[in-house]
């Protein structure tokens, strides 16, 4: 007679058989060398006639979004000759996180950005700041229109009042529907008008010495200076080819607080693989985590990211950077 510990023992390992049967034989086809899992398969899973229905972006002109632009209220900038960019910063807000009163720059950002496609089809994609009051409303309003939602979280530590950040999706033949299903959801928010904006000024950080530790030259506006990179891969969005830089870029953003000192916030993004070597670098150099998560849903290879904060030298904060950046698979690049 089995006693119940030797019967459930029994039990898991027959299960545990037969979980080892059903895998092998799942596996049969790929080690007799057909199915997807032979040595011509794509990274990501994707086959190689999978791969050719990949859609490549086109190159457009900042003219060829006039009516995107009417629509959204505010004109936008071309990168790299295929990504319309439309920055909304949340000039609205005051938003306090651990003592440190955050500029717009540094983590109240909303954009969105908007390509084209070789087969007539147009793609846009964003990440909006709203405040939790706004949050359900706006939410409701780009469902109402067809704007996915791909991720919801936090760039901030404790921050008053709350604000959230929300990653936003659309494809189709029509960019103006796009352009007015996000306009719904902005209309919800407090977002004020575009205002002019003239010349930088100097920005009160050695940033020559932040430039060498993180290895890319940064930009600064002024206010903040920040240092972007992009992933080195080819990105792409189901079978969408996502232009260099679009979606799968890490940035770094400083907040001068005076005396050396800034406030940083950011986010870097990672292959599995690269994740643990990421976090125990931004940690050994004194940065702390928020958040760890996806941004997209159907992005092939699979993309993390980790949003990060902390108050310090802003030197030494650089210098533990400049080790997440040697941990990732990513090339300096300009633009956001």
């Amino acid at each position: 007679m089995m006693t119940g510990d030797q019967q459930q023992y029994t039990n898991l390992r027959g299960a545990t058989s037969r979980r080892r049967i059903l895998a092998a034989a799942a596996l049969a086809p790929a080690l007799a060398g057909v199915g997807p899992a032979t040595a011509g398969a794509m990274p990501g899973g994707m086959t190689g006639s999978r791969m050719q229905k990949m859609v490549k972006p086109l190159t457009t002109r900042v003219s060829d979004w006039a009516d995107v632009a009417g629509v959204l209220g505010r004109s936008g900038n071309l990168l790299r000759g295929t990504t319309y960019h439309t920055p909304f910063p949340r000039d609205d807000l005051h938003v306090v996180a651990e003592g440190v009163t955050i500029k717009p720059a540094l983590a109240l950002g909303a954009h969105v950005a908007f390509v084209r496609y070789a087969d007539g089809s147009t793609m846009c994609m964003g990440d909006v700041a709203v405040t939790e009051q706004e949050l359900q409303h706006v939410i409701d309003a780009w469902q109402k229109h067809g704007i996915a939602q791909t991720a919801l979280h936090k760039h901030l530590p404790a921050q008053h009042p709350d604000i959230w950040w929300v990653h936003v999706h659309g494809h189709g033949r029509n960019a103006m529907a796009l352009a007015r299903g996000l306009r719904a959801g902005f209309d919800k928010t407090g977002i004020p008008p575009a205002k002019p904006t003239g010349p930088p000024g100097p920005i009160a950080l050695d940033t020559a010495r932040i430039d060498a530790m993180l290895g890319a030259k940064g930009s600064s506006d002024g206010v903040v200076y920040k240092a972007v990179y992009a992933r080195r891969e080819t990105i792409c969005d189901g079978h969408l080819v996502l232009p260099s830089g679009l979606g799968a870029t890490s940035a770094f953003i400083f907040q001068p607080l005076g005396g050396g000192r800034a406030a940083l916030s950011g986010d870097c993004v990672m292959l599995a693989e690269e994740v643990q070597h990421v976090l125990r670098a931004l940690r050994h150099g004194g940065i702390n985590l928020v958040e760890l998560h996806n941004h997209h849903l159907t992005e092939s290879p699979r993309l993390f990211f980790t949003h990060f904060w902390a108050v310090g030298d802003a030197l030494k904060l650089a210098q533990g950077l400049g080790r997440a950046v040697k941990a990732t698979n990513v090339v300096p690049t300009s633009g956001v």
